[in-house]
């Protein structure tokens, strides 16, 4: 059995790239990875903007001006002005070449033609200049970059339609028991309804993993082994859930084994969680988490999430890190590191309760987990404490 670093470190170090590409539309681009540089082709923004609603001038030894146009936003005229003279302008709009400040409303006063500046004068006042964001032919988003909607935002205003983006990894998720069954029909004693599959599934979209199929499979070796033969052979990723202890009936690990999988590591001491595995063969992937649902969710965002963004080209692979701390007091349970369900609230974290790897209900309500190292025993309130935020939306 290892330990929680070392598990994590062993997850990335055996990590098959993919290399492959395609291009997206710009619009359809959130959560893929870039697979090459995007250059942008215009200055941002390509003109000297006004950053207010105002009055564009010439300074000049005078607070008074005559007004002489207007320019909006869109106007694609470049009014020359003289000596004394000044245009009304509105956010966005182009600033003439032959104005050096833009004074907001709130300091001119206009009667007729005139308008005279209250206070002193200065030149460029709110004036964005020409390329003050990015340059032509400058790098606009770097390889490896993952596309959010404020990128696609940026990419739209230097005029991108399309990027090259890596393809997403494809994963199977395989659900095994006898005990499952499918949510619909009705449940014999001993009997519960399978959700690992239907919340992984939930937990890959949002992340934006789109080629997701489940497969469920009863407690048989032969239907197990073929079942994983297919998944590795034909996807990037497999997830196992259940099945990968020594029980009389669990099939998953025989199974891997005679498939020639490597084994990379099985059991890690942490709590949920300790009977995962990881193994590899050739470029595929395959994890076998725990059946218990909380345990799987857990381990699937400690050790999984940042697999597949490294697979996929990710330069940020891991969820966001922070230290916080504890509005309570906490004391610890056996001498296992800890993955706790959490939240963040007004600042500090709050480890709820029903910690159970079987309780899903509690995992609803949190957007955290905190971190405990093994032979933690007692966190006392404003104690400061590893806290991985999760991607909840």
């Amino acid at each position: 059995m290892i330990d929680v670093s070392t598990a994590q470190k062993l997850v990335m170090s055996h990590c098959s790239i993919n290399n492959k590409s395609v291009e997206v539309s710009l619009h359809d681009a959130s959560d893929y990875v870039l697979a090459e540089n995007v250059i942008s082709k215009i200055d941002m923004p390509p003109f000297r903007q006004s950053a207010m609603d105002g009055y564009a001038l010439h300074v000049g030894d005078t607070s008074t001006y005559r007004l002489v146009g207007e320019v909006k936003a869109g106007d694609n005229s470049n009014l020359k002005l003289n000596t004394g003279e000044a245009v009304r302008i509105f956010t966005g709009a182009a600033v003439p070449d032959t104005a050096n400040t833009v004074i907001m409303q709130e300091k001119v006063i206009v009667k007729g033609g005139l308008i005279t500046i209250e206070g002193a004068l200065q030149t460029n006042l709110n004036i964005r200049p020409k390329a003050e964001q990015i340059k032509i032919d400058d790098i606009a988003l770097t390889k490896g970059t993952t596309i959010k909607g404020a990128h696609i935002g940026f990419l739209a205003s230097l005029g991108v339609t399309a990027i090259t983006v890596y393809e997403k990894p494809s994963i199977a998720i395989v659900v095994t028991g006898n005990e499952l069954v499918i949510p619909g029909n009705p449940l014999s004693f001993g009997e519960i309804y399978e959700s690992n599959g239907a919340m992984l599934a939930a937990v890959l979209r949002e992340l934006g993993y789109k080629s997701v199929s489940v497969l469920t499979v009863k407690d048989d070796y032969q239907c197990t082994k073929k079942t994983l033969k297919d998944t590795i052979e034909n996807y990037d990723l497999t997830i196992v859930t259940g099945g990968v202890s020594v029980g009389d009936y669990d099939f998953v690990g025989k199974a891997l084994n005679d498939l020639k999988v490597e084994e990379i590591f099985y059991k890690v001491k942490q709590k949920p969680g300790k009977p995962l595995f990881f193994g590899k063969k050739g470029s595929a992937s395959i994890f076998g988490l725990p059946g218990n649902p909380a345990a799987a969710l857990s381990c699937f965002y400690m050790y999984v999430y940042s697999h597949l963004k490294k697979m996929e080209g990710a330069i940020n692979t891991n969820l966001l890190s922070i230290s916080m701390p504890l509005v309570s007091d906490y004391t610890v349970k056996g001498d296992r590191a800890q993955f706790l369900k959490a939240k963040i609230v007004d600042g500090g974290v709050e480890v709820l309760g029903g910690q159970s790897s079987a309780m899903l209900r509690t995992f609803g309500e949190a957007n955290a987990l905190v971190f405990l190292p093994e032979g933690t025993k007692h966190i006392s309130k404003d104690q400061h404490v590893k806290t991985i935020v999760l991607p909840t939306k």
